[in-house]
This record gives structure tokens, sequence and C-alpha cells, in this order.
């Protein structure tokens, strides 16, 4: 494929152009990431105050920490921007990323995501959590140590629920659900990643952003709390292989999951989306998204 294609999602009105040939255009630029600590790591174990940790997951590796926000976007005493927001320490290892972690390890990762998850989902007016990991400064981190975070809000954001009434839908029309026919389908194409008896994942038709990635689970399951043992470890054997890739590549990256509290007929995935190229004139002026990896030769590289 050298031709330029333009692409429609696959519920939502967006539309992406994938342009292969774009990515050999002359660059006389080069960006730079320099990180420096300013000050003593917040994440590191002797300088976390116990008074703020919420949860905990002991694993041979060391525990697995959800701790309150310091800094949070919105509470729960604040009718105006009422909601919760956590962070999740991923290793007491200061100099390790997600990638270096053992499988077992990302293992108790995704379990404290589905621990927070089913605890601020109970909480009265919560509509909306999001489980949440910036990597790199590109990527929006602002503290280098492993973390993630959780997010909740009495907002459900509007391409959510844009992207669930289109799911609804389709399975009115067609009496059957969009994601588990997306997976079928991209099973049998060049965008396929990886699948085994659990869960499926593939660089999605109209990607972007260069190298993302989607993984589902097989079973139609609503959120991460409904996810079972073999679920958890299939999912975290494939997580660590995508994101040991992504590192070869040297990118930031964004990772999420989302739950709408009161649609219980999600098909539960995780998306991961690589920050290696910028939104410029075209994307911020149009909502056209231009992506000069195309997803079948992204798909290429992580099968390797």
């Amino acid at each position: 494929m050298r031709k330029s294609e333009i692409r429609k999602d696959y519920l939502l009105n967006k539309y992406v152009i994938i342009t292969p040939a774009r990515a050999a255009r002359p660059r006389d630029i080069k960006e730079q990431t320099i990180i420096s600590r300013v000050s003593i790591c917040p994440f590191c174990p002797e300088n976390i105050n116990s008074k703020n940790i919420l949860d905990q997951i002991d694993t041979p590796e060391g525990k697995i920490l959800s701790i309150k926000n310091i800094f949070p976007s919105v509470t729960l005493d604040n009718k105006k921007a009422y909601g919760a927001q956590e962070v999740i320490i991923e290793t007491s290892d200061h100099k390790k990323e997600l990638h270096d972690l053992s499988q077992r390890q990302i293992e108790a990762l995704l379990k404290m995501y589905a621990k927070r998850t089913l605890f601020l989902s109970n909480i009265k007016n919560i509509e909306y959590v999001l489980c949440f990991k910036n990597q790199g400064s590109k990527a929006g981190a602002s503290i280098v140590h492993a973390h993630s975070q959780v997010f909740a809000s009495e907002i459900l954001p509007p391409e959510i629920k844009a992207e669930l009434i289109a799911a609804r839908q389709y399975q009115l029309n067609y009496k059957t659900c969009a994601y588990c026919d997306i997976i079928t389908k991209e099973m049998k194409s060049p965008r396929k990643i990886f699948e085994d008896k659990y869960i499926a994942a593939f660089t999605p038709y109209a990607s972007q952003y260069h190298y993302e990635s989607w993984i589902f689970t097989k079973r139609h399951l609503d959120n991460i709390t409904e996810l079972n043992d073999n679920e958890f470890k299939s999912f975290a054997k494939l997580l660590k292989k995508i994101l040991i890739k992504i590192s070869e590549l040297n990118l930031s990256f964004n990772y999420f999951l989302h739950q709408s509290i009161s649609d219980d007929n999600q098909h539960f995935y995780l998306k991961i989306q690589p920050r290696d190229s910028i939104w410029a004139g075209v994307e911020l002026g149009s909502g056209l998204i231009i992506n000069s990896i195309a997803p079948e030769q992204a798909a290429k590289f992580f099968r390797k």
C-alpha cells in the first residue's frame, strides 16, 4: 500500500487518512526529549505517606499501591467537579518501566485496576471510570517512576457516550455485538497481532496513531472486574509483548480502558496509543487525522 486511503472508524463518524508514502517526506526538525529530575521521587517507597494509601496488592516483586492523588482534578467533596482520582504505583523499583516488569506483576496491576474500578463504581453518582497510563513526556507523564491512574466522574464523556450509542444501534440492527464482529473480522485480516483462547489484539482499521493497538477479551465482558484468572494472564502476557515492541521504537504512549456505570453491555478492551505523530494543522483544523504508518505495517511489526 503506497497510495493514501481515507478510512472511517468502525462505529463513529471519525475519519483517518492513511498515508504510507508520507513517512518518507523530508524533515529538517528533530525533536528530542530530555528528562531530568527536579525533586525527590514522590512514588518511591520511602517518600510515600502511609495515610495516603487506599489499597495495595502484595506480590513477590513488591507492593502495587493505589494512593490518593495529591493534586486531583475532581474530588468527592466538590459539587462543581465531582469525582475521584487515584494514582497506581506499579512497582517500588524506580528504574523499571512497565514493560520491564514480569508478566505476573503486570497481571497483578490489571487486578488492581479491577479492584479500584469496582470500588469507585459503587460510589453514589459516579457514572464513568477511566483507568489510564501516560508513559513518556510526549504522553503527558510528569513523573518518571512507573505509575498509572484511575479517574472517576459523574460525567460520561460525549465521545464515550456516542460510541456506546453507536454500538447499541449496531446490536439492534444486526442482533450481535459490534465488537464481537470486529474481533472476528480482524482476526482474519493483516491487522491481526495475536489471539489465543481468551484474548485478541489487532491494529485498528482507522488507526489514529502510529502503531496503535487494541486488546480485547474474546468473551463479551462489560468491564475489567469480570475477567477470570486465565483472561488476566493472557491479557498481561500480550500487554507486556506489545509494550516491549513499543519500547524498541523508544516511543511515549498512552493506554486506557473505560467503564460506563449505567451501561452493562459493553465489550471490554484496552487501547494503546503511541505518541510518535504530532497532530498539526489538518488534524486540529479539520478533525481529519493523518497517519503515515498503515495499521497493516504496524501489525507486522508487532508480530515479529
